[in-house]
């Protein structure tokens, strides 16, 4: 909710909103994981820069895809084909083979993903607000944020597949991956410091805020902000924790989830332009995620044993 009233008010906040989160986990990892820099790293360093290289392009272009006439909603329906993207990229550069189930859900993840974005192109492309010149403008610019959205995406999947092979190869190392994620791209913001700087005195014009309990009075786009930090903090230490203590569909089930979720909240809380058929582009989205997972499969053992519990009592 936090990051929604963000974007809502400042749709080009993106990146203090990232760069803040990058800077805090980076001072917790540098104290709590790296001790103040006297502990070093279990896999080479080189391989955690080309990561960082990833990690950084894609946060970078997603954000400024919102900048693009790109809706949230359409956003988070989109970033989960990186399901799609994954497959691609296993079956082309590691040469995987997969099941009729999995490309099923695929299929359904596509199909899901391009009825939500054919949806939203018409709705862009008739803004009856617009004049024709303008209408075309806003269109080309929301083309050019899918095509963001389409290379962060392969990006993405491309990342996944190289800490795979570094996963196998150095083991996991979940809290140390977290912390050079975050702490080896903090110079590349120095490029978008203009664009944070203007959104930092943003910020603090905005209303005052007093925070409960505590009773300290900032202006509520910082509060926003921090809770916000505070949470994704946990959310994504939550993953990559998650990485070494299950199994890699069971995390991808997870963050779907967490995703769905957000989008559901997003819809109703903020009153989104969503049709009947963008629901059921979501439909298709999450019914071929959790087909792709296998949730299907785990769920069948235990709802035999819960049958037969009340026969045998």
């Amino acid at each position: 909710v936090f990051l929604f009233h963000a974007y809502r008010q400042f749709p080009g906040c993106g990146n203090i909103v990232t760069f803040s989160q990058f800077l805090f986990i980076a001072v917790e990892g540098f104290i709590f994981e790296a001790n103040f820099g006297r502990k070093g790293p279990a896999v080479p360093i080189r391989y955690y820069f080309i990561m960082v290289a990833m990690f950084f392009t894609v946060s970078v272009v997603n954000n400024y895809a919102l900048n693009l006439n790109i809706a949230m909603p359409l956003h988070m329906i989109f970033r989960s084909g990186s399901l799609i993207a994954s497959m691609a990229l296993g079956v082309i550069i590691l040469k995987k083979r997969y099941s009729i189930s999995k490309y099923t859900s695929i299929a359904l993840v596509s199909l899901g993903i391009f009825t939500c974005t054919f949806m939203s192109a018409k709705q862009v492309a008739s803004d009856s607000s617009l004049n024709e010149e303008d209408g075309l403008q806003v269109f080309l610019w929301w083309l050019l944020g899918i095509a963001a959205l389409t290379f962060a995406l392969l990006m993405s999947a491309r990342m996944g597949i190289f800490q795979e092979t570094l996963y196998k190869r150095f083991g996991k190392h979940s809290k140390e991956a977290l912390f050079y994620n975050h702490a080896l791209p903090l110079p590349g913001f120095l490029l978008l410091a203009p664009n944070i700087y203007h959104h930092a005195v943003l910020f603090s014009q905005s209303e005052p805020f007093q925070v409960p309990v505590i009773g300290l009075t900032l202006p509520i786009m910082w509060f926003y902000l921090l809770m916000n930090v505070v949470t994704q903090y946990v959310c994504i230490r939550g993953v990559f924790i998650l990485t070494t203590e299950c199994t890699s569909l069971t995390v991808t089930l997870v963050v779907t989830l967490r995703k769905f979720v957000s989008l559901i909240f997003s819809i109703l809380y903020f009153r989104n332009p969503f049709t009947a058929w963008h629901w059921l582009g979501t439909t298709f989205v999450f019914v071929g995620t959790l087909m792709y997972t296998e949730v299907w499969n785990s769920l069948g053992p235990f709802l035999a044993r819960w049958r037969k519990r009340p026969k045998e009592e």
